[in-house]
């Protein structure tokens, strides 16, 4: 089923601008400068969102690129805590409520609205209290302030971390451009009538093509849109790499070409390749798509100018304030839905990438806050003693809307029919031994390790193994640097970030 977008349009707009007006007595008008205004504020923010990546993911990674007295990119930045990252429950109040239900797990959209809309809300909400009420996001106020704003992720850009921040919808699976009413409408928060004119069941495709949201997109989801999304988009002003209409994918030569106030590449049907994939297969189709840290090269570049003076503001004056610029590596959390160790270690070093070319950026700008954090943990990572036994790799990877794409339906590194039987055959596996889908640690040589040790091998000096295949409730790290960063110190909540950063642009009071 295909909703036309003619009479939503408008609609589309008016709520989530109106959104803006409110959110629990936080959003305000622009502030008055003042000594105290000033403290913390940055004229640009950078945002990278490491999804599904917790303490031990990264540990992990410098372990297998850097060794253990090494650093990853993102572990030199000056500010270091924690973040809890509970969701709630459908109709739920806020903390401090007397209707206050907590979910200790949360998914990537809930988590995405605590640090984009500064609400906790339900998993597989967008946009929306746990009520289903609208609330505005971080880049909708930073863009109607007059801020630049990218949004950059290896996932389709309908998929919830990218969505949080660009759609509202009651459900994350509402994405398009074929949906079901179910995919999009939830009769506990509406009830009976359908709100079909209402942004909030909206396919999200049609959202981000429409309400301009972010200058600068790029990502995967290129089968999400189609041709009256891509009028849409022309009619805004945006060059659109690739073709919608045509469904042709934008390549990495489109994008290196790309210059204008805003761009819209998607590079995939689906989520991106994996970087492993790219590496074994660059002759592939794939292989022409970009990496993170290309794209975020890309992204700050076209957001930042190059010397020009800034983008018109509602009153068509120029504007100097900066950019607002979200950057998600989303193959961390979906290889680790997928129990893929090998995957994994790579998609963690290409985002740590791309958080050298947003530090590098800001220490040559000197007034940009960056901010580096996840979602959530996902799988229960661990980094376990040689010679211990327990299942490590699934056997099964995450669905994606390109099937077509072997590079994203990929076997893990260990495959279920080369088990290690010396390594499968613990307390933890026992009766399950002789099942396929159990099979022991995954191993990687690190820096360290003598000559002649390889990845697989019993000598390699990093064991990894899962706990689950799924989300888990544990805090993760958060590491910044720049004006206000000093604030994620220690451990503060998701929601505090939307605070945080609303205080860095000055979008709240």
């Amino acid at each position: 089923m295909r909703r036309p977008f003619s009479a939503l349009a408008a609609t589309t707009l008016v709520v989530a601008l109106a959104a803006t007006a409110t959110l629990t007595g936080l959003v305000g008008t622009s502030l008055s400068a003042s000594a105290d205004d000033d403290k913390g504020r940055a004229k640009n923010v950078i945002y990278l969102l490491g999804d599904g990546m917790g303490r031990t993911h990264v540990t992990a990674a410098r372990e297998r690129f850097y060794g253990s007295d090494g650093k990853l990119a993102m572990e030199t930045l000056e500010a270091q805590g924690h973040v809890s990252t509970y969701a709630v429950e459908k109709l739920s109040g806020q903390p401090g409520q007397a209707d206050f239900r907590p979910n200790p797990v949360t998914d990537s959209a809930s988590a995405a609205t605590a640090w984009a809309s500064g609400v906790k809300t339900y998993n597989a909400a967008l946009g929306v209290d746990a009520k289903g009420v609208a609330v505005p996001t971080m880049m909708e106020l930073a863009k109607k302030a007059g801020y630049r704003t990218g949004n950059v992720s290896t996932a389709e850009v309908t998929d919830a971390t990218p969505a949080g921040q660009m759609s509202h919808a009651l459900a994350r699976g509402c994405q398009g451009p074929v949906y079901s009413d179910a995919s999009c409408q939830d009769l506990a928060l509406t009830g009976s009538a359908l709100p079909t004119t209402d942004v909030r069941v909206t396919p999200i495709a049609d959202q981000i093509a429409r309400n301009g949201t972010a200058d600068v997109i790029l990502g995967g989801g290129l089968g999400r849109f189609d041709a009256a999304d891509e009028a849409a988009l022309t009619a805004q002003g945006y060059s659109v790499l690739g073709s919608i209409a045509n469904q042709r994918t934008a390549t990495k030569t489109d994008l290196a070409a790309a210059t204008g106030q805003k761009v819209f590449g998607l590079f995939n049907r689906g989520n991106l390749t994996v970087e492993k994939s790219k590496r074994d297969n660059p002759s592939s189709a794939q292989a022409q798509e970009p990496s993170l840290p290309e794209m975020t090269s890309k992204a700050i570049e076209l957001l930042s100018h190059k010397g020009e003076k800034g983008e018109k503001n509602e009153k068509g004056e120029k504007s100097d304030k900066g950019f607002y610029l979200q950057i998600e590596g989303a193959l961390i959390d979906k290889r680790s839905h997928a129990n893929d160790a090998a995957q994994t270690l790579d998609e963690i070093k290409a985002f740590d990438d791309a958080v050298t070319i947003a530090q590098d950026f800001a220490q040559r700008d000197g007034n940009t806050l960056v901010i580096v954090t996840a979602d959530h943990e996902c799988a229960g990572f661990n980094i376990i003693e040689k010679g211990t036994f327990t299942n490590a790799e699934a056997s099964t990877p995450p669905a994606n809307v390109d099937s077509g794409n072997t590079a994203n339906n990929s076997a893990p590194t260990r495959p279920s029919n080369a088990r290690d039987a010396a390594r499968s055959t613990g307390i933890v596996n026992g009766s399950g031994a002789a099942d396929a889908k159990n099979f022991g640690p995954a191993t990687f040589r690190t820096p360290t390790d003598p000559a002649g040790v390889t990845d697989g091998s019993p000598e390699a000096g990093l064991w990894l193994s899962y706990l689950s295949s799924n989300h888990t409730g544990a805090d993760v790290p958060v590491y910044a640097s720049g004006p206000g960063s000093d604030q994620l110190e220690g451990t503060t909540d998701n929601t505090a970030l939307f605070t945080i950063v609303g205080h860095a642009l000055r979008v709240i009071r």
